[in-house]
Parts: structure tokens; C-alpha cells; sequence
């Protein structure tokens, strides 16, 4: 009888061993460049559309756990581009980003609501602190996080490990964040459309 027990208490530590290896650090400092947030403001006369290059950031996350995920995601201000060379120097200006002042733009994981699984996609209500131009405020966004294990190797060739793909589509205000409010609204909207698809690497 003592054998059982002993037998099943090692069967239940390799099965959890098996488990937690699952857990990872992924690292979203893409050396493809391929990383990427795009914003769109769309006013009555003119429609805005850029995207950031500058995506970094590392994130905490266990596919049989997601909702202990924990992390944060950077994009650097002064890699937003737009296509107009006067709109990207006033975007780039104090009334504006003041990329100088406010070099990082943040989301900080705080807390995992109404996680679902469906095979390798998790979708999630997270929970976080969105700072943008020295304001920092709580927001809600819907995520889609893939997990693609042993799916390294294919967008890193020769490197063994995981994948994280986070997708999210959210808007913000600029006027909450002191983005000159109030100010030219049939030209630059109030409301900033943002979405962001990006993957992480854990490397084993």
C-alpha cells in the first residue's frame, strides 16, 4: 500500500513538473522589427493613421494559468511614424507626445477577467494602467492571447522555445491624457483607435 502511495505522489510530481514547464518569460523586443501597434483617428474631414515599430516589454505567462499572467508592454513614442512629414514633427511636439519629455508609452497587466480557453487561444478582459504623455489611468482591454508551443524555431530559425502572440483592439481618449482637448475635433478626432499584434519569444 505504501508503494501505491509513494508511486502516485511521483506520478503527481512529474505530472505537475510537466504543467508548470509550460509557464514562461516571453520576451516581445522583436529583432524582425515585425512587432507593431497602428492608431487610427478618424475625424469628419481628415482620417489619421500611423504605427509604432518600437514594441518591447516582457510578459509572464502559464497556458494551463493565464489568468496569473502578469507584465507590461512598451512602445517607444519616438518610433510612431505617420505619412505627413508636418504631421509626424507636431506629433513629435509638446502639444502633442512630447516624445522628448514622455520617451515610452506603458500597459501594465493588473488583473485577468472572464479568462476563456479554446484550444491554443485564450481571450481575456485584462485589467491595467495605460500611461501615455506622464498621465497614467486604469483601462479594460480585450486580449486574444495565442500560445504556440515549440513554435519558436519558425520565426527564429535555429532557436528552440515558445510563442506568444497577443492581439488587442481598444480606443482611448487624447483628451484624458492631455492631447490638446477640445482642440480641432473635425480635423483630429477625440476618439484614438489602437491595435496592437504582437509575439513573444521564450527561448528553452
Amino acid at each position: 500500500m505504501r508503494k501505491i502511495q509513494i508511486k502516485a505522489v511521483v506520478i503527481l510530481s512529474l505530472f505537475s513538473a510537466v504543467i508548470s514547464s509550460q509557464a514562461g518569460t516571453y520576451d516581445f523586443k522583436d529583432p524582425k522589427g515585425v512587432n507593431n501597434a497602428t492608431f487610427t483617428l478618424d475625424a469628419p474631414l481628415e482620417a489619421i493613421r500611423g504605427s509604432a515599430s518600437g514594441v518591447s516589454g516582457t510578459v509572464s505567462f502559464d497556458p494551463e494559468k493565464p489568468e496569473s499572467t502578469t507584465g507590461k508592454i512598451v512602445v517607444s513614442s519616438s518610433s510612431i511614424r505617420v505619412g505627413n512629414p508636418m504631421m509626424q514633427q507636431h506629433l513629435e511636439g509638446a502639444k502633442w507626445l512630447e516624445v522628448s519629455k514622455y520617451p515610452e508609452i506603458t500597459f501594465e497587466v493588473g488583473e485577468m477577467k472572464n479568462t476563456k480557453k479554446d484550444g491554443i487561444n485564450i481571450t481575456a478582459d485584462v485589467v491595467g494602467t495605460f500611461s501615455l504623455k506622464g498621465v497614467t489611468k486604469s483601462i479594460t482591454l480585450p486580449v486574444k492571447f495565442t500560445y504556440l508551443k515549440d513554435k519558436l524555431g519558425q520565426r527564429v530559425p535555429n532557436t528552440q522555445g515558445d510563442l506568444l502572440v497577443i492581439r488587442a483592439n481598444f480606443s482611448i481618449k487624447r483628451s484624458d491624457f492631455g492631447i490638446q482637448p477640445g482642440q480641432m475635433e473635425e480635423k483630429v478626432a477625440e476618439q484614438i483607435d489602437l491595435a496592437l499584434s504582437i509575439a513573444g519569444a521564450c527561448p528553452k
